[in-house]
């Protein structure tokens, strides 16, 4: 894949948090004028049943470099606007914000799994229908931007998805310099042609240039798109901890810069009002980092083949269903299983709960030299 398929991370979890921690101070009209809308859920079609009051974002990074410099796009070699041509993601992540916003979940979907992309028109002639087929997930995002993406995502998982944020290159950038730079660890010196990125071994913090080939590098360890999905949920957590550090919001100047980069670097669907922004930002004051959790759909194949589609990632069933059916009926994705005690030790005291992560998350609070290379 050419260094011109860029991918970012997205720090929008981060944005909602701060962002609408701090709408009381700055104004709900000034912020609410501020921010981009688009309409993306006017044309979705058999939506699925919502059976909880959690909320769930699909929050997507565009490939777009409208707002980047002619030295950044020199610096990242990504191509000009006009060679980004063309609606792309690669970057899609589903965050699950649990009823009593005590909870989260932030769910990265590899761009090329296997799913049935749903009937759509055509995206060179509206008067002709393409049929449902399978294809790559970024697909969907090629053929009919942001409504068949949401559409296809709700087709692959049964989650009906609630809300929609896109967040830019030129965005990802500025809303990581606005923090000051944000801390990264690597386990192993990084040398990718590809990203353009060199890091030796250790702890480095990141301006927003350098944070976008951090995320965006796939070729150093032969983990490709796996790696490379485990190092944004790295660097997502990394930033949710600077963004709500002490440093950040009680830092008058800091936190000004990083609103108005949030403010203009983020489109949020049209059905997001201050109103709710407001309430979100009341309801979610005492979510610790320690109560977010990242982590990739469950695979079974990561270097699958689909006659049609050619190389793809193919989901893991039963623990996908088993992850969705948690997502759909907000509940925890830690397990917390009481052994059994032994008929003779029925006096003992009872055994402390064994936590069972079948789906291999990590926490937003979990220091920067973790298992990730």
């Amino acid at each position: 894949m050419k260094s011109t398929r860029s991918i970012r991370i997205i720090t929008s979890l981060s944005i909602v948090i701060v962002l609408t921690s701090s709408v009381s101070s700055f104004g709900l009209g000034r912020i609410s004028d501020s921010i981009a809308r688009i309409d993306v859920f006017k044309s979705v079609d058999n939506r699925p049943e919502k059976i909880s009051k959690a909320e769930i974002y699909l929050v997507v990074g565009s490939d777009n470099r409208a707002g980047l410099t002619k030295q950044q796009i020199r610096e990242l070699r990504v191509g000009s606007t006009a060679v980004a041509a063309g609606g792309r993601s690669d970057t899609m992540l589903l965050i699950h914000l649990s009823k009593s916003r005590d909870r989260a979940s932030i769910i990265s979907l590899p761009r090329d799994s296997l799913v049935t992309i749903p009937e759509h028109p055509s995206s060179l002639n509206k008067e002709t229908i393409i049929s449902a087929r399978p294809g790559k997930l970024n697909s969907a995002f090629a053929y009919g931007g942001a409504p068949l993406l949401i559409e296809t995502i709700e087709l692959a998982t049964a989650v009906k998805i609630d809300h929609y944020v896109e967040v830019s290159f030129a965005g990802f950038a500025e809303i990581v310099d606005a923090l000051g730079g944000v801390e990264v660890c690597t386990k192993v010196d990084i040398d990718d042609p590809k990203s353009h990125l060199v890091l030796s071994a250790g702890v480095h913090t990141l301006n927003g240039i350098e944070a976008l080939k951090y995320v965006r590098t796939r070729g150093f360890d032969g983990r490709g798109d796996i790696g490379r999905m485990q190092r944004q949920q790295q660097f997502l957590s990394a930033v949710l901890r600077k963004s709500t550090s002490t440093g950040t919001l009680l830092n008058p100047f800091k936190l000004r810069n990083f609103i108005s980069a949030s403010l203009a670097s983020v489109q949020l669907d049209a059905g997001l009002t201050p109103d709710d922004l407001l309430t979100l930002a009341k309801q979610m004051k005492n979510l610790s980092s320690g109560n977010v959790r990242t982590l990739t759909v469950p695979i079974d194949n990561p270097n699958g083949r689909d006659a049609n589609v050619g190389s793809v990632v193919i989901w893991d069933d039963v623990l996908s269903a088993d992850l969705f059916d948690r997502i759909r009926n907000d509940l925890p994705l830690i397990d917390e299983v009481i052994p059994t005690p032994e008929p003779s030790a029925s006096a003992s005291p009872s055994k402390a709960p064994v936590i069972v992560d079948k789906f291999k998350t990590r926490t937003a609070a979990e220091k920067p030299c973790g298992e990730i290379k």
